[in-house]
């Protein structure tokens, strides 16, 4: 079967692999497609320290049931489309005797430190298949990156008397504004793609500002009555956009890390205290993320087509990586396409 493989900085191959068989307990998936998303992009370009190479990238799945083994549930069935959950979880950490599986301290992550989904076919455990029966293959893509920015909702507890900002409109972004949306709040988005930010009110933003060419704490004051935002998610993870978020959250409220800054961020630690903030880590995505995801994306009208920018087949899908690399603001999210 084929595969995709990253060998090193700049280097993606198609490969060929023995097609696995699905053991007890185990399920074997026809992958559909498969999305590239940040991380992958980082691995590419040498910049992802989590990675060792070569690796197979992808966690963001759409699939179809192909097999299932001994001691598989009757609802996991061939045919039926379904995501998968791509990370590990030991069941013995602080996180996961907490229930926090999501958290890990042990976590092993498709696509980063084990090989991932961009391959024809892959066997997982049957807990990781996550039903999307009705879906299609794309949508079943941004399903992943969505539930990401659905945690970091939860994560900050929003409730429906809150004022969001989300700083970034990526995917993940996305996501945290959907998803905040649903729960009553008014959302600000914040981005410097014009285009982005015009999604961003479809799909549940009240308020939208491009910080390249608007006063990002004078909008914010007209909004809030000069209070700041209740909770910040900051989706991007850069030195400005993280102190961004701790200038302009509200006294007392809750600022939520989804980014990895790839250089370190100076804060002025006076700011924690004076205002009696929270600031909280958000990472990956919980089961109940996903189901979420799920029964918004079937109940809603959302524009997958228009936040996938290229679909690749494994042979032209380094030509796409490599135009993402060199245009990363303007990339939703590339597709490999195996159908």
């Amino acid at each position: 079967m084929k595969a995709l493989q990253i060998t090193a900085p700049g280097e993606m191959t198609v490969v060929q692999l023995e097609k696995p068989e699905a053991g007890a307990g185990e399920v074997l998936v026809k992958i559909n497609c498969v999305g590239f998303c940040g991380s992958d992009l980082n691995t590419y370009l040498g910049r992802n320290p989590m990675v060792k190479l070569p690796v197979i990238p992808g966690h963001e799945v759409a699939a179809t049931v192909e097999a299932v083994g001994s001691g598989v549930p009757e609802n996991i069935k061939p045919g039926l489309r379904v995501t998968l959950n791509p990370y590990s979880n030991c069941g013995n950490c602080p996180s996961c005797r907490n229930g926090r599986v999501n958290a890990c301290q042990h976590n092993e992550t498709l696509g980063v430190q084990r090989d991932g989904a961009i391959r024809e076919y892959m066997v997982m455990p049957w807990q990781k298949i996550i039903p999307a029966d009705g879906m299609t293959p794309n949508e079943c893509a941004l399903i992943e990156p969505m539930s990401v920015g659905f945690h970091a909702i939860s994560r900050a507890e929003v409730t429906d008397i809150d004022t969001v900002m989300v700083i970034g409109c990526g995917m993940i972004g996305m996501g945290a504004i959907v998803r905040a949306s649903l729960r009553g709040a008014t959302v600000v988005a914040v981005d410097l793609d014009d285009e982005k930010l015009e999604i961003a009110k479809r799909v549940g933003a009240h308020h939208v500002i491009n910080s390249a060419k608007e006063d990002l704490h004078a909008r914010l004051a007209e909004i809030t009555a000069g209070a700041g935002p209740d909770v910040v998610i900051e989706a991007v993870g850069s030195p400005f956009t993280q102190n961004a978020a701790i200038n302009e959250v509200a006294f007392t409220g809750r600022v939520v890390f989804i980014g990895y800054a790839k250089a370190g961020t100076e804060f002025i630690t006076k700011q924690f205290v004076q205002k009696e903030m929270d600031i909280r880590g958000s990472r990956n995505a919980m089961p109940s993320d996903f189901r979420a995801v799920i029964q918004f994306m079937q109940k809603n009208d959302f524009p997958t087509e228009e936040l996938i920018s290229a679909v690749a087949t494994p042979e032209t899908a380094h030509d796409e990586m490599k135009k993402w690399a060199d245009a990363p603001a303007k990339v939703f999210r590339v597709l490999v396409n195996f159908d």
